[in-house]
Parts: C-alpha cells; sequence; structure tokens
C-alpha cells in the first residue's frame, strides 16, 4: 500500500524518509506550502506563557523569535517542542493530546496570559476565561497536488493527514473514491474534517509524526494479513 504525505516542507521529507526507512512505500503529495509573515514580537512580560501548536511557527517566526525566549513555552507535540529547543527556547510542557487540551491545562494551572504564535489560519481554541492572544506569524496556503496525482488512488493507499486543513483538501480531492482508501489523523478533529467513507480510519494516540507513521505501518501490516 502506497503511503501519501501530504504535509507542507520541511515536515513532508522527514515524514517521507521516516515511513520509508520502516520498509514502506511513501509518496510525496504535498497539498499546502509555507511562508513567513510579517510581525513583532509583544513585550514578554505582558504575557505569562508562549504557545506553540505547531513546529512551522518556530521554523518561520525569523528573528522576533527571540525577544519571547523569556517565556516558558507549552507545545503541542514533540517534534514541536523539539523546534522550540533548536530555536533556544524553554520548554515548560509538551503536551500529548491537541491544542484544547493543552489550553486547558495551562488555564487550570495559573497560566491566565498565555501568548499563541500560530499559524493566519487556524481553529479556534477555548481559553476559558484566560487571555488567550493569537500572534499569527506564518502563512500556509494551498498548492496543487503534483502531477499524474490521481494515479496514486487507482488501488488501496494510505493517507496521512498532519491538520484539520490538511484533512480537509483530502476529503475533496478524495471525494467519491475512498473505499479502497485508509486515513491517519492526528487527533479526532482531523479525522472529523475528512469526512466519511474511509476503509479504515486510525487516530493517532499523540498528536506527533512518528505516530502517524507507526499508525500507517501498523495498517500495512494489517493489509498483508
Amino acid at each position: 500500500m502506497t503511503v501519501v504525505v501530504t504535509r507542507p516542507e520541511p515536515g513532508n521529507a522527514a515524514t517521507v524518509a521516516r515511513a520509508r526507512a520502516l520498509g514502506l512505500d511513501a509518496e510525496a503529495m504535498p497539498l499546502f506550502a509555507a511562508r513567513s509573515l510579517a510581525w513583532r514580537a509583544p513585550d514578554a512580560g505582558d504575557y505569562d506563557a508562549l504557545l506553540l501548536t505547531s513546529a512551522q511557527a518556530v521554523r518561520l517566526a525569523g528573528d522576533e523569535l527571540a525577544r519571547l525566549a523569556s517565556l516558558p513555552v507549552h507545545a503541542v507535540g514533540l517534534a514541536t517542542a523539539a523546534a522550540a529547543t533548536s530555536a533556544g527556547l524553554t520548554v515548560a510542557v509538551t503536551g500529548s493530546s491537541d491544542a484544547q487540551a493543552l489550553v486547558d491545562a495551562m488555564t487550570s494551572s495559573e497560566k491566565p496570559r498565555i501568548l499563541w504564535l500560530c499559524g493566519r489560519d487556524r481553529s479556534d481554541l477555548d481559553a476559558k476565561g484566560a487571555r488567550l492572544v493569537a500572534l499569527p506569524c506564518y502563512a500556509v496556503e494551498p498548492v496543487d497536488p503534483p502531477a499524474g496525482w490521481a494515479r496514486i488512488f487507482d488501488g488501496p493507499a494510505i493517507l496521512l493527514a498532519h491538520s484539520a486543513r490538511g484533512a480537509a483538501r483530502i476529503a475533496a480531492l478524495t471525494e467519491g473514491r475512498r473505499g479502497a482508501l485508509s486515513l491517519v489523523a492526528i487527533s479526532p478533529a482531523v479525522a472529523k474534517a475528512a469526512g466519511e467513507g474511509w476503509a479504515f480510519v486510525t487516530v493517532t494516540p499523540t498528536p506527533d509524526d512518528a505516530a502517524m507513521v507507526t499508525a500507517a505501518y501498523a495498517l500495512c501490516q494489517k493489509a498483508q494479513k
């Protein structure tokens, strides 16, 4: 079964390499491209914590990120935490679920002033009465699938959905042809955005790329039995 990786670069190449290292037939089909936005860091003293829900925020933030280095980072997933550490930030908490669960934990532990360094297009988060300020530093924009992409869906395949926006694009491209296709989603919300009618749907237990590839490997093993 072909494992189709739809996330933007540079993550796409990393996921493909991870999957191929396990012996999977992985193919890159990025549906988005990420780019930096102009932004200015606020006074770090006005906040109690920095929320990061994607490693792209760290990779594309630029020099302004250094002005927020005094804030403890609450990161969703191991990849985001690793990117923050590599950038010189201090990771206080690495969330093992989705962004809302991490925000819930932050607000319940007296972190009422949260700066969310994020993408321009994002899902809303409920701050539960705390002050949550979203500051976009990057944009992820749709791109056309590579030439000949439709052939990927001629037989059984597994698609990896790393975000709700990615899942929605996947849903549009596979409308009416999901009977032989399986989906690996990084969260329940992402699985929901991909629609119904899949042969199999797996939601990873943790929101990270390693769990995504491991789930794809398990589906391939299941298909061979």
